[in-house]
């Protein structure tokens, strides 16, 4: 199928971009287009606008900030991050779950703040931004707003964005401690949609974690904030009764669905296992560094 006929816009400021939305029939934004152009081609989705805001300079960053916060720019790719050199130390979680986002071609198009707004129950990046609380900016015409992630997005493929915002960056806000983390997913094939992933992200004080954060991805109606399972780690070392005790909260908090995948009990087992192993394989990274 073709896509419904639609007129075409290529803003070079975020004002402009920002002019267009609220003015414009019907808008809607092409950061990467790897969502939005096959649902366009399917008639899932049939803008009157399409306001493609790749001419728009300067959104394509990836930093650590001075105050410790890491910022990501709206049309930073999937493989600008994959192909990063620093962010392993920065952020291990975001350089873990990088190379498993979707396949080649999508990473090299694709946009972190694009995937995160697309809010797809099934998207990395969104478990990845709940694990470590960060945020989403909007900037609209009277000005900008910071969102946190959990609340940004309000359900599948739903967002808090007014009609006539434009979200320009995210926010990973700054670690008391030490990050550490990673990301792991079960797909059938390279760039299927995840039977189930994991999130975890730490933050540690030597051997004691200051704080954590857990998000499931593709086991609810919506990305999952395993909130019960992060409190059972936060303040403790990481023993192996404290890990298994996160390990069954953070399955009881998922919801999936039996279908073709698996059934319902073996994706709450993946996600048990995941995080298991993603944390044996922080403290094994941990021990080689010593």
């Amino acid at each position: 199928m073709y896509p419904s006929r639609f007129r075409y816009e290529q803003p070079t400021t975020v004002a402009a971009a920002i002019e267009l939305l609220s003015t414009a029939e019907d808008p809607k934004v092409l950061a990467g287009g790897q969502s939005l152009i096959p649902m366009m081609k399917l008639r899932f989705a049939s803008p009157a606008t399409l306001i493609d805001i790749n001419n728009i300079a300067g959104l394509d960053y990836h930093r650590a900030e001075s105050d410790g916060s890491y910022r990501i720019g709206a049309l930073c790719r999937h493989a600008d991050l994959e192909k990063s050199t620093t962010l392993a130390g920065d952020q291990p979680l975001l350089a873990s779950a990088a190379p498993l986002v979707a396949d080649p071609i999508v990473r090299t198009r694709g946009t972190f703040v694009g995937s995160v707004c697309h809010a797809d129950p099934q998207g990395d990046w969104a478990s990845c931004m709940v694990a470590l609380d960060g945020s989403i900016v909007a900037q609209g015409p009277e000005g900008k707003r910071a969102v946190n992630v959990k609340q940004f997005v309000s359900g599948p493929f739903q967002t808090v964005l007014a009609h006539n915002e434009l979200a320009v960056e995210a926010i990973i806000p700054v670690a008391t401690g030490v990050r550490r983390g990673g990301y792991l997913k079960l797909e059938r094939r390279v760039g299927d949609f995840a039977t189930a992933g994991v999130a975890v992200a730490l933050d540690m004080a030597g051997d004691v974690v200051n704080n954590a954060g857990i998000g499931l991805t593709g086991v609810g109606p919506s990305t999952i904030d395993a909130s019960e399972a992060a409190a059972a780690l936060k303040g403790s070392r990481l023993e192996p009764d404290v890990v298994a005790q996160a390990a069954e909260l953070a399955a009881a908090a998922s919801s999936p669905r039996s279908d073709h995948r698996g059934s319902a009990d073996y994706k709450r087992h993946i996600i048990s296992t995941f995080v298991t192993r993603i944390i044996a394989n922080v403290q094994r990274a941990e021990m080689q560094a010593a």
